[in-house]
């Protein structure tokens, strides 16, 4: 690992003491059950867009989720910042196709 991963601190003083790396991206996904996930409907550019927020995982782990989410409603999306974006007005069914994988849901 180079220096400039390390997160925090420049220098210390203690032979051992171990550099935090932040591997945030390296993760595990918590399986679904132990999982709550946040919808919200938005507008954006004038049209309806359904925000999932909350997710816990790895970001395969979520593009996964998202191309299942797309599939099961027919629609466009995306994944952006650790969100699923979906676009329309599928609330609703999203809900209960989460539900089903065994996520809970508010919103």
């Amino acid at each position: 690992m180079s220096k400039k991963n390390r997160n925090g601190i420049v220098y210390s003083t203690d032979p051992n003491y171990q550099y935090d790396y932040g591997n945030s991206s390296q993760r595990n996904t918590l399986p679904p059950e132990q999982q709550t996930l946040y919808l919200r409907r938005e507008v954006r550019n004038g049209k309806p867009v359904i925000v999932i927020k909350e997710f816990i995982g790895k970001n395969e782990d979520l593009k996964e989720l998202e191309k299942k989410l797309k599939n099961h409603c027919g629609v466009g999306g995306s994944n952006k910042d650790g969100d699923i974006l979906i676009q329309g007005e599928n609330k609703e069914k999203i809900q209960a196709f989460l539900v089903k994988l065994g996520y809970k849901t508010k919103g």
